[in-house]
């Protein structure tokens, strides 16, 4: 992983007009692909060039983008390949090429100055998009905040950044709703249908969007690098999707549930208690995002991996101590489920980075 791209977000010069253009083409083009995916015509996702007539290619290391890909305007119909799949004839190459680069290279790159009108325009965007789906998960309020959340993370880690956070919505939102019905009948399941609302988006995301901002203020700050904060970053929501994972296959397939402090035996649900099946399913829960990461280029090495989820496994543990030894008890009525969350993900964070600082030399 490298550090954040350089590049003023003032050179940018947006005509909303083209934006909306571009941005309702790209649109049109990644759901086209996405249907279409299964019949063997490439995605709309960057894939790296190398050959004789493109020199220039996207970079297959985190977080570094070519410089004169950055600046040239020229460089359009190289951003456009990439969009259409490699056919310079398509729609995309086209359009992207009557535009400029200067907006996708903006709007597509993989980290960090992305200004944020072209961030919030491709967040409607998809939200718009995918507002069916997504009103399952979320609940009204929730869905506004997570377009908040989608726009911050876009401006900050890029298509990248956000992709990892979907993920982590979908995911979780999927496991939730595993023997849900019954979990209903035991009065052990998530409110309002298990979708999310603002206090779960940012007790599950506020330390990630910390990590996102810190990791775009140049290679260190505060004395930790840029990778780390991207690390970090990785698994913070690992560490969440861990725990959900484990309370949900839990409360599902659980056959023998104890507190893990005495290792009594309490009902599913308890705060703190844990089984066999919850546990494994936290160890593999949290490994999905950190692998996601490093398909994408986000993390750099299986080791980086490791790391993340371990560290999203331990937090899940650490938050079940925390949830049986404080949550409810008395002076301790602030210690709400999504409090709890947050602190689980500063830890999972925290494994990481000093993991990765100690054990990686990143």
């Amino acid at each position: 992983m490298g550090g954040p791209s350089s590049v003023s977000r003032s050179q940018y010069g947006i005509n909303p007009l083209k934006t909306t253009i571009l941005l309702s083409m790209v649109s049109m083009h990644c759901a086209f692909a996405f249907v279409t995916s299964t019949t063997g015509i490439r995605s709309c996702a960057p894939t790296p060039l190398h050959s004789k007539d493109y020199p220039l290619s996207f970079p297959t290391a985190p977080f570094r983008v070519n410089d004169a890909f950055q600046t040239k305007k020229s460089h359009a119909s190289l951003v456009a390949l990439q969009l259409s799949g490699g056919s310079m004839e398509s729609s995309s190459a086209w359009i992207a090429n009557m535009l400029g680069s200067d907006v996708v290279t903006s709007l597509f790159a993989y980290g960090g100055n992305v200004p944020f009108a072209l961030a919030f325009g491709i967040n409607a965007v998809l939200f718009t998009a995918l507002n069916s789906k997504l009103r399952k998960m979320l609940t009204p309020e929730g869905f506004g905040h997570a377009l908040a959340l989608g726009t911050l993370l876009w401006t900050t880690l890029g298509w990248r950044g956000w992709s990892v956070c979907v993920l982590y919505l979908f995911l979780g939102s999927a496991v939730t709703k595993v023997k849900f019905a019954e979990k209903e009948k035991m009065g052990i399941a998530e409110g309002r249908g298990g979708r999310r609302g603002p206090e779960n988006i940012w007790g599950s995301a506020a330390t990630a969007l910390v990590c996102a901002a810190c990791s775009v203020q140049g290679d260190q700050f505060l004395g930790i690098s840029s990778n780390l904060y991207v690390l970090g970053f990785v698994a913070s929501l690992a560490t969440k999707l861990a725990d959900t994972f484990a309370s949900e296959i839990g409360k599902a397939y659980g056959k023998t549930t104890f507190l893990i402090t005495t290792f009594e035996k309490v009902d599913p649900g308890t705060e703190g208690a844990v089984s066999l099946e919850g546990t494994l399913a936290a160890l593999v829960g949290g490994s999905f995002l950190p692998l996601f990461g490093l398909g994408i280029h986000m993390l750099d090495s299986v080791q980086a991996v490791v790391l993340a989820t371990i560290a999203a496994f331990l937090a899940t543990n650490a938050e079940s101590l925390i949830g049986a030894t404080l949550q409810g008890k008395e002076g301790f009525q602030w210690m709400t489920n999504e409090v709890v969350n947050f602190f689980n993900t500063v830890i999972g964070a925290g494994i990481a980075i000093a993991g990765g600082a100690m054990l990686l030399g990143m």
